[in-house]
């Protein structure tokens, strides 16, 4: 049973890593973004803004959408971003119900600011890995964003 005994301690290793990077990349990221310029926002507002993306808007419904969130919880964080001044809402021409969101030159600086964060994590992974431990990241994270989809 001496494969069994070994199966057993990779699934927790496997498991405490997962669990314990899920968390310090939530931690790390929330100290790393949430600047002096950026004190008023959260880690959730971030992922908004990022979600809002530089194009010229996105309706409610997309974005809730991508995030997997119900159009009420995103209206609450809109609230809260418009407020801020990092999103501005804008009601469809064509169909008054619609509202579109669109980041404001301070939520474009934000979005910009995560986003460079975001290339230095990946970077950092990138610096480290040969061509063949990159090849067995990427079929690992495959996997795992199968099991999350």
């Amino acid at each position: 049973m001496k494969g069994q005994r070994a199966v057993e301690e990779a699934y927790k290793k496997i498991n405490h890593a997962l669990v314990n990077l899920i968390h310090e990349i939530w931690d790390q990221e929330g100290k790393a973004i949430i600047t002096e310029e950026f004190k008023d926002l959260t880690n959730n507002d971030m992922h908004v803004i990022e979600a809002v993306g530089l194009g010229e808007g996105k309706n409610m419904s997309s974005i809730a959408r991508e995030l997997k969130i119900t159009v009420g919880s995103l209206t609450t964080a809109m609230n809260s971003l418009v407020k801020k001044q990092y999103v501005e809402r804008r009601r469809s021409k064509e169909d008054r119900r619609v509202v579109f969101v669109r980041l404001t030159e301070k939520g474009r600086k934000a979005y910009l600011h995560h986003e460079e964060y975001h290339r230095q994590m990946v970077q950092a992974i990138l610096d480290r890995l040969d061509e063949g431990e990159l090849a067995v990241l990427l079929k690992t994270l495959d996997a795992l964003t199968g099991f999350f989809a």
